[in-house]
């Protein structure tokens, strides 16, 4: 054993996540999103790992210089695009998709004389980030469409709200959307994974769009077994999470009342007790914004941390009566403590936390357990 913080990943569970999504939206085409390194579970691993998936969805060249050296053959769609010919010319030598979202990116793609390239182009519905305006559309289509090297034309929007299924911009994006697609020859993607778990009837609904292709939906963090949702859990979602993050207690020793804990003493004890310290600090990307209070599970019990979290340990209250040893196992997110639980104490949501582990936490394989 190595001393320090690890990500368990169960496979077993991405795939049942990624059939529970399949179901959910019968007969669509699926789109893994698998930019930031997988949201932090590896990029390699999970790719492997989602056999069924039609297509994979980065953000960076560098992830699909990755798949391909890692012997991914897949589809790959670079969801931001290219900004310079280099760029251009990987996307082509490495057999990928690319969304366009602006004027330049066309141009470039009408200096390239050679190749063929399946292009999605990418509407603003009215999230107003990356995107053409409704007006540009049908003139940007007839441009795509002249252009030798693009082989196909995909069209496709990103829902700004779809995680508050009380929000009306979904269906107005959704409408926005469908004046596009209607009799459309090319294929469509507009669900994300709250679209997905969240506006079934609304939004997957392939027949509303009244194309000639195929609908394809983008899971997401609904793929880690995350919820999309605030005020959903991932259990009640039927998900299961894929990463266990874990670290170890590395030190024991008995505390006083009235001792403090850590850089600046921000937590003093109120009675005696017993100090836990584990091996996980910000430097793992473990969030220096988990105040004093949060929990983690050791020995099957929750304890809660104390004292501000440093580069490389966190301190744990283990109470006055404890019985646990050096060298046992803390759970800091994953089954039994869902990290979605824990992003509430860090005052943020569930993406920042995965997705911030550092390359120095292992990315293990959980072998399934044998009965």
């Amino acid at each position: 054993m190595i001393l320090g913080a690890r990500a368990r990943i169960n496979c077993d569970a991405l795939k049942h996540n990624f059939n529970i999504l399949k179901r959910t939206a019968p007969g669509c085409m699926v789109m893994a999103t698998v930019k930031a390194n997988a949201y932090g579970h590896d990029l390699k691993i999970i790719s492997q790992a989602l056999e069924d998936a039609d297509g994979l969805a980065v953000a960076r060249i560098s992830e699909i210089l990755d798949l391909r050296d890692a012997g991914i053959d897949k589809s790959i769609i670079l969801m931001p695009g290219i900004i310079s010919d280099y760029e251009l010319n990987v996307v082509f030598e490495k057999n990928s998709d690319l969304v366009v979202h602006n004027t330049e990116q066309i141009s470039l793609l009408k200096n390239r004389s050679q190749g063929s390239i399946k292009v999605w182009l990418k509407i603003d519905t009215g999230m107003n980030r990356l995107g053409v305006r409704p007006r540009q559309v049908g003139e940007l289509i007839h441009s795509l469409r002249s252009i030798k090297c693009v082989r196909e034309i995909g069209l496709m929007t990103h829902l700004a709200n779809a995680d508050n299924i009380n929000d009306h911009k979904t269906i107005h994006q959704k409408n926005t959307f469908l004046q596009f697609t209607d009799k459309f020859d090319g294929d469509i993607s507009i669900a994300n994974s709250a679209a997905i778990l969240g506006w079934q009837s609304e939004i997957l609904t392939p027949k509303k769009y009244n194309n000639n292709g195929d609908f394809w939906i983008r899971p997401g963090i609904s793929l880690y077994g995350i919820s999309p949702f605030a005020d959903k859990t991932s259990a009640s979602l039927g998900l299961q999470p894929v990463m266990k993050f874990e670290a170890d207690l590395i030190d024991i020793k008995s505390v006083s009342k009235g001792d403090s804990v850590g850089y600046g003493g921000t937590w003093t004890f109120s009675s005696n007790s017993n100090l836990g310290i584990i091996s996980v600090g910000y430097g793992d990307g473990y969030s220096r914004h988990l105040p004093s209070g949060t929990p983690v599970l050791l020995n099957g019990r929750k304890v809660t941390l104390v004292g501000l979290i440093s580069m490389d340990l966190a301190a744990v209250d283990l109470g006055l009566n404890s019985g646990d040893k050096i060298g046992d196992k803390v759970i800091l997110w994953g089954e039994g403590l869902p990290v979605e639980e824990i992003a509430t104490y860090a005052k943020t949501t569930s993406y920042p936390l995965v997705c911030g582990l550092s390359q120095r936490v292992e990315r293990i394989i959980d072998l399934p357990k044998i009965n």
